[in-house]
């Protein structure tokens, strides 16, 4: 049977009939279906898809937008702008990567490998037309041979950009803030908040990244321009007689001028503010420093040690990061609202507020200080171990007399030091316009119950009324509160911004910063059981604290202006518990880390300030030694530019850096 089919050929063939026909329907359905792709291709979407073809002709460049200048109170340059070159690799355009990278990594010293790694995963990334950045701050050198390169070489372009400059370098970095690349994760994240109506970030764009550039970024940013060029296949630009761009880009501006970002005036003085860094580094020592005017106003803001923000704008190492981030003082950190310590004695004029609010205590009140004091099964110690005798308030202001104020601690609890402290701002964030402010802590009985679990103890009202304990405060926060003290009762709001300008130096709209609070009995709408502070309070601490520069045995009576009567506070923040036959062991004698914080906050003139400065002194021992000179001299600086008739020719002692 089976040889009579293979021998039929008719046979065979109507077999096999009906496998053609589902092969030629399978290729007339290919072939219907590719005619309707170019149906579609050629008459729906063909006008759409010339346009596409035609924009590849076109080369889109970004011009970039000057950031608004930084500018100080009386109009000197704090932060600018430089011009800069760049060198960009465009993937579609670059015909022969090998080569090009490595004819640049010649030139920059950088390896090959690495540029070509980086151009493939932009153009995955940010598609083919993207010009990856290679290196910015070119030098001219480099400039030169890279142009050299660029002739032969399609998709390499070195273009003027333009570079963030920081001429006071690590003075004030921690305010002022640097710039870098916008990330990939914080691309999406800026844009949604970004108003409506704006253009939208892009990869690679500039923006602030910290302190005053990050805070201001949508002031301080500018807007981008663009323009428009006709290239051929290897990206070179055609003559302007053969170039179609303004067909091609039908009605659209072939060049768009980039608008500069605004210009911010500070309350900051840089006269000030080079003047309180030089008196931290003759003095050399590390932390924070915060001097203001009386009604919030700021004038100088110093970080030490610091950094130099131009090292971020030009493209930081990773070496320099390294370093920056490992190192133990924290140059990054702006220590000023950061960093929160216990403010030791600093803290004992407001709980002498306290006491004589609350009718505890009266200018006359003495007690006998021995050097120690039992209370309970401990013994709490003066700082001065053969004591200070029979003190009043003033003289235990003066002296700093640790026993004085352990007794009026206990009687008065936690709860009501922490009335007074909070009245002061203490304890919550002054509400600065700068990212990072930590609010401190003012400890209370519920505090602890609710954070601890346990239940306040009597002897904690000891340590935490010399300021030790749980209290804690960052510099800004004491500078406002000695300032209420000194205007007694006007608690004020800090300022950092009096002015957003325009390009042409006009005025823009910029809100009001909060007024100040007046915590006095004399305001006006006084709630019944409402906490305040008597003007008697007010003048009572402030004698005692003209003392501690002025009186026979004050802290810090070395640091005398001539002519100038300084109220102010020196304190000493202990970082560890030490035994009883440690207490009195000489601090600079211990590893540094193991050394106690400095503070000195005071304000000038006495009777009526117009100027609070806040310094704390890391590391330095006693806020007497490390920190009042180095207020003195900020003082000193401020008086002598805006209020010379106050000084008087008179010798001014000096200090070494230790």
């Amino acid at each position: 049977m089976s040889s009579y089919y293979l021998s039929n050929p008719e046979q065979e063939a109507k077999e096999y009939l009906p496998r053609y026909r589902w092969i030629y329907t399978a290729i007339a359905l290919a072939f219907f279906i590719i005619f309707c792709r170019l149906w579609y291709l050629q008459i729906i979407q063909g006008q759409l898809l010339r346009n596409f073809s035609e924009r590849n002709r076109i080369k889109e460049t970004k011009i970039s937008a000057a950031r608004g200048v930084i500018l100080d109170r009386q109009g000197q340059v704090l932060v600018d702008n430089l011009p800069g070159f760049e060198v960009t690799i465009t993937p579609q355009y670059a015909s022969n990567l090998k080569e090009t990278a490595q004819l640049v990594s010649r030139v920059l010293k950088m390896d090959a490998q690495k540029i070509i790694r980086k151009v493939k995963n932009s153009k995955r990334r940010n598609g083919p037309f993207y010009p990856f950045r290679v290196k910015d701050n070119l030098t001219r050198e480099q400039v030169f041979r890279l142009k050299l390169v660029r002739l032969n070489h399609p998709g390499l372009e070195v273009r003027e950009t333009i570079l963030r400059n920081y001429p006071l370098k690590e003075n004030g970095a921690q305010l002022f803030g640097y710039v870098g690349e916008i990330s990939r994760s914080q691309l999406p994240v800026l844009n949604k908040k970004r108003p409506k109506g704006t253009p939208k970030l892009e990869q690679g764009d500039i923006i602030g990244k910290n302190g005053l550039e990050k805070t201001y970024e949508s002031r301080l940013r500018g807007e981008s321009g663009v323009s428009y060029l006709e290239v051929d296949a290897r990206g070179r630009e055609l003559s302007k007689s053969n170039s179609n761009v303004d067909q091609v880009l039908g009605g659209i501006a072939r060049f768009r001028p980039a608008r500069p970002g605004s210009n911010l005036q500070l309350t900051i003085d840089r006269d000030i503010q080079e003047a309180a860094k030089k008196a931290f580094n003759d003095a050399g020592k590390i932390g924070g420093l915060v001097a203001l005017r009386p009604n919030g106003e700021i004038i100088a803001w110093v970080n030490s040690p610091s950094f130099n923000p131009n090292d971020f704008s030009k493209g930081i190492s990773n070496k320099l990061w390294k370093k920056l981030i490992n190192d133990p003082f924290h140059p990054l950190r702006n220590k000023v609202i950061q960093d929160h310590h216990s403010p030791g004695s600093t803290f004992k004029p407001i709980v002498a507020i306290a006491g004589l609010q609350e009718g505890l205590i009266t200018e006359k009140t003495t007690h006998n200080c021995k050097g120690f004091m039992r209370f309970g099964r401990r013994s709490y110690h003066c700082w001065y171990k053969n004591g200070h005798g029979r003190v009043n308030l003033a003289r235990a202001i003066e002296q700093s007399c640790n026993i004085f104020f352990y007794k009026l601690g206990a009687a008065l609890g936690i709860d009501r030091i922490a009335k007074y402290a909070k009245l002061l701002g203490m304890g919550s964030r002054t509400g600065i316009l700068l990212s990072n402010e930590v609010p401190g802590l003012v400890p209370t009985t519920q505090w602890k119950l609710k954070n601890k679990g346990e239940e306040w103890q009597p002897g904690e009202n000891l340590s935490n009324s010399i300021g030790q304990g749980f209290v804690l405060s960052t510099p800004l926060q004491m500078a406002l509160a000695y300032s209420a003290i000194g205007s007694e009762g006007r608690l004020p709001h800090p300022r950092l911004v009096q002015k957003v300008l325009d390009d042409q130096g006009s005025s823009l709209p910029y809100p009001d910063s909060k007024k100040e609070l007046d915590i006095s009995e004399n305001r006006k709408k006084l709630k019944p059981g409402e906490a305040f502070i008597s003007k008697n309070a007010f003048s009572q601490v402030k004698e005692g604290m003209r003392l501690v520069s002025n009186g026979p045995r004050g802290t810090a009576r070395h640091w005398k202006i001539p002519g100038v009567q300084i109220a102010g506070k020196t304190g000493t923040s202990q970082l560890f518990s030490f035994s009883a036959d440690q207490i009195y062991s000489k601090c600079d004698e211990k590893p540094i880390r193991q050394r106690h914080h400095g503070w000195f906050v005071g304000f000038a003139p006495h009777d009526k300030p117009v100027i609070t400065v806040a310094v704390l002194a890391e590391h330095s021992c006693a806020g007497s030694s490390g920190a009042a000179p180095v207020a003195r001299d900020v003082i000193k600086a401020y008086l002598t530019k805006y209020h010379p008739e106050l000084l008087k020719k008179g010798r001014i002692r000096k200090v070494s850096a230790q």
